[in-house]
């Protein structure tokens, strides 16, 4: 018996049977890139298999030179590469796992000068234009997808995944936007669509039926001059009768202007899309995208939207996903929030990717928590995600933990996010560990401010006691709140707001501040808030964005010249930015704060303080960075207690769980 039986079923492809529905959607690791790390590529994957994954899909590898994301970039199109890839491949299998290729061309999106597309249009990511192909380019690159494909089939992989969505080389055939050929290859829907028809049944012929084929089809391309849905479902027939196994679902392209998978995109937003295909095709079809807990994708697949769900960040957050849902441990699922902060933030800066609340992603080879040769005594102060990430590693190890934690729960700044809306995914990661903390019987001690002499019978201490709000000079300060005061305890702010420090907390709070009591907002509302219309009534699925209301006017500003949110996240700030404007909030740089009266907020412009301006406000609420609280360590130094600072306590800064959740747990693995 089980909660989850659509979900955990069988899914019979004819020649082969995959033992449930769960696709493991490609990520580019950065591992890809050189074959010096494929053994921890090896045991990325291994990991996951042992942890149940039906089928997993590797990150994406191009098929040549051209198709490079950037030069020497991951690449499968010698015999030499191949053999490489039998360390992957062998170790997935001996974990019982099946495992696919991903053959990924950017195209336009190639950042060097031997990038190719359908025609010679930049795209605005990159900033190298394409060169457009001739008959004899296009065939060159239809032969090099299916010499990889065999070549996969060599290196022992169980199938590919063709990916023809997201904007890349594929993509750029099939829509209007980027194709602007009169020939064979371009003017008719029939013509756009040949390539990626091509490339598939090239790709069957290269290895015969026994194969699995995944087509990654562009759904809802989310750009102007995108694909109809008479289009869409025109391919995915024709795609289907080429020779694909498996049709998966994509969204949006890297340049749409609609958020597709930050964590304020509803779960399981797009499952409605691959529904609407389901009926016109015969092979399996995917849904993904936001799908992150076992009861969304039982849901989803119990109606019929699906027949199989790709989840790609999940397993980067939590390799056991499958065998804990398979074994009723649901609760104790790592989940993953969609912050992209250590996996596609990482991933565009050319970094390896590895995962914010799981930072053993991607380092299975090296960061490793071993049973410890000897049990110690252990104090962690504060069950932030520091303090929590450190408490439950040391206790995995085998150390008798206590965790002291001020306030009456965990959480620390992770309890306060989950309230800004669009991140009450937060509060997932709080319930993990509070069930981590259980299990691993780390005793926690809530209300309790440990003082040295709680300390000091300890062997050793793990500071991890955070931040405070910085409390800038600024006359009249006291009339202000903090954020704390706002977002945590509520305190009434009125209809006008001016809020001063336009880094991560400042645009977090505006964004709170502009909505309504209850933030988190349904599909239908979201949808119209970003304009994702019908791609029946509008090419690519793009309408014009009709946001709510803002609850508040509110005022955003820092000191700073540069550009608000400057600092935010590569994949997430934009819509962080994009949100503020829609809400109508309005930005204000090189700001210098002459005082806060009641009612009333005092600024001038520029380092002469010129153009003075008086903002009418009900309340003024400082989100001007955080200052460490790490009033122990030297007490404890003087008492000559081993201790240890990690998180906020030992570098203030805003929006850093990352960095201290990784730090917390590789301390956990030396004590």
């Amino acid at each position: 018996m089980t909660d989850y039986p659509t979900l955990l079923s069988p899914l019979d492809l004819g020649f082969t049977t995959l033992p449930n529905r769960v696709l493991m959607g490609s990520m580019h690791t950065g591992m890809e890139d050189r074959a010096k790390d494929f053994p921890a590529l090896a045991e990325y994957f291994a990991e996951r298999a042992r942890g149940g994954v039906g089928l997993m899909v590797t990150g994406g590898f191009s098929p040549n030179r051209a198709g490079w994301f950037y030069p020497f970039s991951s690449k499968l199109s010698t015999t030499a590469e191949a053999r490489n890839h039998r360390i992957i491949t062998d170790k997935v299998h001996d974990a019982g796992g099946k495992i696919a290729l991903q053959l990924l061309h950017a195209g336009r999106y190639s950042y060097h000068p031997l990038s190719v597309s359908a025609s010679a249009i930049k795209a605005p990511i990159s900033k190298f234009r394409p060169r457009a192909l001739s008959e004899r380019g296009i065939q060159s690159q239809i032969s090099a997808f299916a010499r990889s494909t065999a070549l996969a089939r060599e290196a022992g992989y169980d199938g590919v995944e063709i990916m023809g969505s997201e904007g890349y080389f594929i993509n750029q055939f099939l829509a209007p936007r980027t194709n602007k050929r009169t020939d064979r290859w371009g003017g008719t829907p029939e013509n756009r669509r040949r390539l990626a028809v091509e490339v598939v049944r090239r790709c069957r012929e290269a290895v015969g039926d026994d194969f699995i084929i995944i087509y990654r089809l562009s759904m809802l391309d989310l750009v102007e001059d995108g694909q109809t849905w008479d289009e869409v479902v025109a391919l995915g027939q024709e795609v289907e009768r080429a020779g694909a196994t498996i049709i998966n679902t994509g969204i949006g392209w890297h340049e749409a202007r609609v958020p597709t998978i930050v964590t304020s995109v509803p779960r399981a937003a797009f499952a409605h899309v691959t529904a609407r295909l389901k009926p016109h095709v015969t092979i399996p079809v995917v849904t993904s995208n936001r799908i992150n807990m076992p009861q969304v994708a039982e849901e989803v697949l119990a109606r019929g939207d699906a027949d199989m769900v790709s989840m790609a960040r999940p397993f980067l957050a939590d390799p056991e996903w499958v065998r804990k849902a398979e074994s009723g441990r649901v609760d104790e699922i790592n989940t993953c929030i969609a912050c992209n902060q250590a996996c596609l933030d990482h991933t565009f800066a050319l970094k390896k990717a590895s995962c914010m609340v799981n930072p053993r992603a991607g380092r299975e080879t090296t960061l490793t928590l071993l049973p410890t040769r000897r049990a110690k005594r252990v104090a962690v102060v504060g069950a932030g995600p520091a303090g929590l990430a450190t408490s439950v590693a040391l206790a995995e190890r085998g150390h008798d933990v206590e965790l002291f934690e001020a306030e009456d729960d965990i959480g620390g700044q992770f309890a306060i996010a989950r309230r800004i809306p669009g991140k009450e995914e937060f509060a997932e990661t709080i319930r993990y560990y509070r069930r981590r903390v259980e299990l691993t019987g780390v005793k926690l001690h809530l209300g309790k401010r440990a003082s040295v002499d709680d300390l000091t019978g300890f062997d050793e201490v793990v500071v991890a006691t955070g931040v405070a709000p910085r409390v800038p000079a600024i006359p009249g300060v006291e009339h202000a709140l903090s954020y704390v005061d706002v977002v945590r305890n509520g305190a009434p702010v009125g209809k006008r707001v001016a809020v001063i420090g336009a880094g991560g907390i400042g645009v977090d709070v505006s964004e709170f501040l502009t909505h309504a009591t209850s933030p988190a907002l349904d599909l239908d509302e979201w949808r119209a808030e970003w304009g994702v219309g019908d791609p029946a009534h509008a090419r690519g699925g793009v309408t014009t964005p009709k946001p709510a209301e803002p609850a508040r006017q509110v005022f955003l500003l820092q000191r700073k010249e540069s550009r608000i949110g400057k600092g935010l996240g590569k994949t997430t700030g934009w819509v962080h930015r994009a949100a503020l404007q829609a809400k109508r909030v309005e930005q204000l740089t090189g700001v210098n704060y002459e005082r806060i009266e009641p009612g009333a907020l005092h600024i001038s412009f520029g380092p002469k303080r010129e153009r003075p301006r008086v903002l009418e406000v009900d309340a003024v609420v400082v989100c001007a960075g955080q200052e460490s609280v790490r009033d122990l360590v030297d007490a404890l130094a003087e008492r000559g207690v081993v201790t240890h600072v990690v998180g906020g306590a030992d570098v203030a800064a805003e929006l850093d769980a990352k960095r201290a959740i990784d730090q917390g747990t590789r301390l956990a693995a030396t004590i």
